[in-house]
């Protein structure tokens, strides 16, 4: 907690255009700013500068009932004394919407989500998943410009998680209105989003399409955050025909295909675990060699820890493609892990 009297600047310098019919996921660690982010835009909290607009219109004096923006909280928040469709369309009789047109728009909302003829029933007697299909239904009966959900999906089972996953990505293609989205949930917003931003300290980070963020991070900080890497911190010895030799900071060398690289300079070089072969599968790799630390299967995978001569654990994830050649691995035995030159992310900057 920062001393009483202290301004913390939960949200600084934040610049994000969100499209009209478009996913987008919000992405960090705890206290990054993703939910003062979510309630500024429903007018929850006021902004210090700046300005907010949806649909070209200015937010900034409009209090949170006339902005044409819902929530969907990880908890439900149903009435459990309404019916199925008076909690569905309680934001219409706020509005005044007249009672034929409301148990139409009810209707329409319901079967949007798979919830047809349940407008009789009450919350208790709905399965959890059902619930938070009530709460999607009612967040979209009144036609908003932007859905906010803040980890709806988080207190479902994860296969009814993964069921919703599916459900909310066409159901936003079915509505043609934006949706912005808050996990802690790496996978799932990989999975869900049209682009990520990935937020620290109240800044952005990175916004980009999933598989931008995942193989081509802009910094150390996304890298480390978005799935697992291996991280080295190099500079370049030598470059020879578009490739470029580095020494890392414990002694190995490795490789990287970069048309601007300059002898000398310091970045660092990213590999994910899952980018490594145990064979070298053709022109254009290079190796990694050490002796294996450690070899674990994991389901279909396996997962291999090398250390190098220089002292560097290495981790590598090995499809079932090469599990005949795993098997017969020992610890402690002589091995090369292979990589792409392409696959090799280098990231600017470093030591």
């Amino acid at each position: 907690m920062p001393p009483e009297g202290h301004l913390v600047r939960a949200l600084d310098g934040l610049d994000l255009a969100v499209g009209a019919n478009e996913f987008v996921t919000l992405l960090g660690p705890s206290g990054c700013g993703k939910t003062t982010l979510l309630r500024t835009i429903s007018g929850f909290e006021q902004l210090d500068g700046g300005e907010l607009l949806i649909q070209g219109q200015s937010m900034n004096l409009v209090p949170p009932h006339r902005r044409p923006v819902h929530t969907v909280f990880q908890s439900y928040a149903l009435f459990p004394h309404m019916s199925i469709g008076d909690n569905v369309g309680y934001a219409l009789d706020v509005r005044g919407v007249g009672k034929i047109e409301k148990r139409q728009r009810v209707g329409e909302a319901l079967e949007m989500v798979g919830l047809a003829g349940m407008e009789r029933r009450k919350p208790g007697q709905l399965s959890g998943g059902q619930q938070q299909r009530v709460a999607l239904a009612r967040a979209i009966v009144d036609r908003p410009a932007l859905l906010l959900l803040d980890e709806p999906l988080s207190a479902l089972d994860r296969q009814l998680r993964q069921a919703m996953q599916r459900e909310l990505k066409n159901l936003q293609h079915e509505l043609g209105i934006a949706f912005v989205f808050v996990t802690h949930d790496q996978e799932e917003a990989l999975t869900m989003s049209d682009r990520i931003v990935v937020l620290n300290g109240g800044h952005i980070q990175q916004i980009g399409a999933p598989a931008e963020i995942y193989h081509r991070p802009a910094n150390a900080f996304v890298a480390g955050f978005i799935g697992e890497s291996n991280l080295f911190d190099v500079h370049v010895g030598s470059v020879n025909d578009g490739v470029a030799y580095l020494l890392d900071s414990q002694g190995d060398l490795l490789q990287t295909r970069h048309p601007d690289l300059r002898v000398g300079q310091y970045a660092q070089l990213m590999l994910r675990p899952e980018q490594f072969h145990l064979h070298c599968p053709g022109e254009g790799f290079a190796a990694l060699e050490g002796r294996l630390e450690q070899l674990l299967f994991i389901g279909k995978d396996f997962e291999l820890l090398l250390r190098t001569g220089h002292g560097r654990t290495v981790k590598a994830v090995l499809r079932d493609a090469a599990q005949q050649g795993v098997q017969r691995l020992r610890t402690g035995d002589s091995v090369q892990l292979w990589y792409g030159l392409e696959a090799a992310h280098l990231i600017p900057g470093g030591a």
